[in-house]
């Protein structure tokens, strides 16, 4: 079948506003038409997708028109910036896009002692990831009421029942269940810091790592103990480039259980090789992940069915946070 890649890109506002498709191989068989025909379009008319003119003009002539059909947009190369620069990239005027990986450089401005935000954000990990007294995390909330805004502003747009907004972190706990709890508090560590530019495609891509690792784990028959322990790998790995930190050291306080120490820090057992197909995704690698997916035994369309899923649900997590990260 062929894989289609998703790279995010930002817009003028340095926010996830929409994806590049990257198709490997052909698009040809019946079942690549059944993903591109009713799969796409829903996710297409949601969120941009578009393909630049060089890609478009190495494709078969009937699989563009599909992608078309499906909603997709071809656009000019000199639209999209790229930039792999370790600092605020400038956007060109004439550019609409910026594709790169940017947002993935260390913040700036860092120095041998952590501020007093990352530090609380590494107490809150570590209280989330080992399971403290619920007072013992909420007291990390009274003392930065910019987390608790967020968190709470995150639960509720998750719709927890018609005309059910959470007003306090004790609800939050009570309604959501620890193990869910523990998952948004840890994406909120991505979100929280306002002054941080690559905080919304930073958001973005590990809440599409995470998701996707989940995903992955549930077709490979896990049960929902690994499933999630799949998806916090897919989030810590990220930790370090979140805090500018090896990220080793800002695991090192956690106690992780080994599986998901070994998967994020030495990429080995299933959660490590979840996570090399994941990024080799990420990196548009076909050559890397076609025997990882072949020792796994799950076929392109699985593949293509589960990044497009995470993507759907990246989006769902993003769309209330669209204004924090503009301007």
């Amino acid at each position: 079948m062929g894989f289609v890649f998703f790279h995010l890109l930002a817009d003028r506002n340095l926010s996830p506003a929409a994806v590049l498709l990257e198709v490997a191989d052909h698009l040809s068989d019946e079942q690549s038409a059944d993903f591109v025909s009713s799969r796409l379009p829903a996710f297409a008319a949601s969120f941009p997708c578009l393909i630049d003119n060089d890609h478009a003009c190495q494709m078969p002539p009937e699989a563009l028109a599909a992608l078309e059909c499906a909603g997709v947009r071809t656009i000019g190369c000199d639209l999209i910036f790229h930039s792999d620069e370790a600092s605020k990239p400038v956007f060109p005027l004439k550019a609409e896009w910026m594709a790169g990986s940017w947002y993935l450089a260390p913040p700036v401005r860092l120095s041998g002692t952590p501020t007093a935000s990352r530090t609380l954000s590494l107490r809150l990990l570590h209280l989330v990831a080992t399971d403290a007294d619920t007072h013992e995390i909420e007291a990390i909330f009274r003392e930065d009421p910019v987390l608790a805004y967020h968190l709470l502003r995150l639960v509720n747009s998750l719709g927890v029942g018609v005309g059910r907004h959470i007003s306090s972190f004790s609800q939050a706990i009570i309604i959501l269940g620890r193990q869910q709890l523990k998952r948004w508090l840890n994406l909120m560590l991505f979100a929280a810091n306002m002054n941080d530019y690559r905080a919304g495609m930073l958001m973005a891509r590990v809440t599409v790592r995470a998701r996707s690792m989940e995903l992955l784990a549930a077709l490979l028959g896990r049960d929902r103990t690994v499933q999630e322990a799949a998806f916090m790998c897919g989030m810590f790995s990220l930790l370090g480039v979140l805090f500018g930190m090896p990220l080793a050291s800002v695991l090192a306080p956690l106690k992780l259980n080994e599986s998901i120490a070994a998967g994020v820090l030495r990429h080995d057992g299933t959660l490590g090789q979840l996570l090399k197909i994941v990024e080799g995704v990420e990196q548009g690698r076909s050559d890397a992940i076609r025997p990882l997916l072949e020792t796994a035994n799950i076929g392109d369309r699985d593949l293509n069915e589960i990044t497009l899923a995470a993507h759907e649900w990246m989006l769902n997590v993003i769309r209330d946070k669209q204004s924090d990260y503009d301007g």
